[in-house]
């Protein structure tokens, strides 16, 4: 696994640290479920499972939005069909933007990225877990995700 970090000062290298990353984005095909595509892609391609997570953050553009999303990853007819596998499952919501999301905090257009990167790698210390998805949509129907893993020593 390769070692990244965020900054590269000595100082600051263990608060921002992160051993592995996955990233997922797709273009228009299945606007506004795109989150869905990239958060399943994501953990496709680390070979996890929903219920390996322990944080979520879920940019959220407008609520249908987000209902639709969640209601893609725990659709068997959706999952086969755009990332050919069994369903992903229903997301937890307790372990959902527990601090508010989007909608609520609002998001500093441009910057909604660096919040929800912040915000997870904050929430993985603060709560004393490993793994992080963050999901978020971008103009034109794009969808990105992130997998983000706890460095050992943080």
């Amino acid at each position: 696994m390769s070692y990244c970090s965020v900054f590269a000062t000595r100082e600051t290298r263990s608060a921002w640290s992160f051993r592995r990353s996955a990233l997922s984005a797709f273009p228009f095909q299945a606007s506004p479920v795109n989150c869905f595509l990239a958060s399943a892609q994501v953990l496709k391609k680390a070979g996890l499972t929903l219920k390996d997570i322990d944080v979520f953050e879920f940019h959220e553009a407008f609520a249908g939005q987000v209902l639709s999303n969640l209601e893609a990853l725990n659709s068997q007819s959706w999952c086969q069909e755009w990332v050919k596998q069994d369903r992903i499952g229903e997301m937890p919501m307790e372990l959902t933007n527990t601090r508010g999301g989007s909608l609520s905090v609002g998001h500093p257009f441009g910057a909604t990225g660096c919040r929800l990167v912040t915000w997870a790698s904050d929430r993985l210390k603060a709560e004393d877990k490993e793994y992080a998805v963050l999901a978020a949509c971008a103009a034109g129907g794009q969808g990105v995700a992130m997998l983000l893993e706890r460095h050992p020593d943080w």
